[in-house]
């Protein structure tokens, strides 16, 4: 049975291949160097300790995907707001742990009053385009040939969903 729990540092080395695989083989990431476990151990001790989640779904010893949110654009106007990833690994893929993971990320969010999660998707992902139509985002922006990865130009979609997290009203900073 799959569980999902938060990550630990135990965990980099298997987000680390996960993450390489994405790297090396597909444009979900758009990166083209790949990273070590030493490199993604600091990559979520910054992302926890900026109190952001990492979550990992575990079937016995093997860690089948991992998902996260950080910030969305680092001004304060956005700070309800939160991007997305998740990345599932390679052969495992189709299988329900990016279904499990984004609906648990979800729930973290919206219990931590982001009020709308923003993912960023190769817009010839098909398969994470549908997943998080399943979860209720909307296709809310597409920016042709922005991106390049393997020798092409790649178009980038956004998809929204907007949660319970501060209502209509949004807060406004005390005056220094």
């Amino acid at each position: 049975m799959e569980t999902i729990r938060n990550a630990t540092p135990e965990d980099a080395a298997a987000i680390a291949e996960i993450y390489n695989d994405a790297v090396l083989n597909t444009t979900a990431i758009w990166n083209d160097h790949v990273s070590d476990a030493a490199g993604r151990a600091a990559w979520m001790a910054e992302r926890q300790g900026a109190g952001y989640p990492v979550l990992v779904a575990i079937e016995g010893d093997t860690l089948m995907g991992y998902a996260t949110y950080g910030p969305f654009r680092p001004h304060d106007g956005y700070r309800h707001s939160a991007e997305l990833s998740i990345y599932v690994r390679s052969g495992l893929r189709g299988k329900g742990t990016g279904s499990r993971l984004l609906a648990a990320l979800t729930g973290i969010a919206e219990d931590s009053g982001i009020r709308v999660l923003v993912g960023g998707i190769e817009a010839g992902n098909a398969a994470s385009i549908a997943l998080h139509r399943r979860h209720g985002f909307a296709e809310t922006g597409r920016l042709p040939q922005v991106g390049t990865k393997f020798g092409r130009w790649l178009d980038l979609v956004f998809m929204t969903r907007v949660l319970g997290g501060p209502e209509a009203q949004p807060s406004v900073p005390a005056a220094d």
